[in-house]
């Protein structure tokens, strides 16, 4: 009769010279382990995510009613603009807390138990993506109906409503991984929620979320143009109002792609080096 070694998957796991599918099955089943781990942290408390709704209800309706008035160059209901730059808005600064979550884990030292289990390194930071990718869809689906109770429309069919809301989803699952960066290099999570916003003011507010392009100084355009969020924002535009939709996307999965290529190893090998 064949004897089973029931630590055989694990001392696979850990050979460095184990099969490529096995390690990846592993840091797969460990990144959903995690992922549901923090995702209980809202079931548990539920006024994370309540706040987490708030804060871009509050926008939508300042900028719907206090500013809306007062914006020019816009050929449509300042509604049915502002909606699609709310909603990149929602998951850029919901990006933020993937930083401060990670910092919270390495400070209160259960970062420590982790790295003492036979676990994939990475499955820690892309669980706490994941996790807050899946918060991210439910916040956008939230400002959707929000949005909706206000008079905004979906003006392009039910496809191209599905993947604004998809759109808008994966850009902030991109924006996690300089967040999750962030968190794994910063001492505290004071600092990560600091080091958070220091970049993502910048790049929100100076883009086509709010009031077109054309509207700023010639110098102020140049950055907005090339501006990440600005593409987002144009290609979920295109998606609800009509138009062009191709050359937007374009751009907007370039870069998506371009920043988990680039900060994904990034965060990961700093996590890394903190072991």
């Amino acid at each position: 009769m064949q004897i089973v070694d029931p630590n055989q998957d694990v001392q696979e796991f850990n050979d460095p010279q184990g099969s490529f599918g096995v390690k990846f099955r592993f840091a797969v089943l460990d990144t959903l382990v995690l992922a549901k781990r923090n995702l209980l942290r809202y079931v548990r408390l539920p006024g994370l995510l309540v706040f987490s709704t708030i804060q871009p209800v509050i926008f939508l309706l300042l900028f719907t009613y206090v500013f809306g008035g007062a914006v020019r160059g816009v050929h449509t209901k300042y509604v049915d603009f502002l909606v699609p730059g709310i909603l990149i808005q929602t998951v850029a600064f919901g990006s933020t807390q993937t930083g401060v979550g990670l910092a919270e884990d390495l400070q209160s030292g259960i970062i420590d138990r982790f790295r003492s289990l036979p676990m994939s390194r990475s499955a820690v930071l892309a669980g706490r993506t994941l996790a807050d990718t899946l918060r991210n869809l439910i916040v956008v689906l939230i400002m959707v109906v929000s949005g909706y109770i206000i008079g905004f429309r979906f003006q392009n069919g039910l496809g191209n409503a599905l993947l604004v809301v998809l759109v808008a989803v994966l850009f902030g699952f991109s924006l996690s991984w300089i967040s999750a960066f962030t968190g794994v290099s910063s001492k505290n999570t004071e600092t990560a929620n600091v080091a958070g916003f220091v970049w993502i003011f910048p790049l929100t507010f100076a883009s086509a979320a709010f009031v077109p392009v054309s509207t700023m100084p010639g110098w102020l355009q140049v950055f907005a143009k090339a501006n990440p969020i600005t593409n987002s924002v144009d290609a979920l535009r295109a998606l609800t109002l009509g138009g062009p939709v191709n050359h937007y996307l374009l751009y907007s999965f370039a870069w998506m792609i371009g920043i988990v290529v680039v900060f994904a190893p990034l965060a990961i090998s700093r996590y890394k080096s903190r072991s």
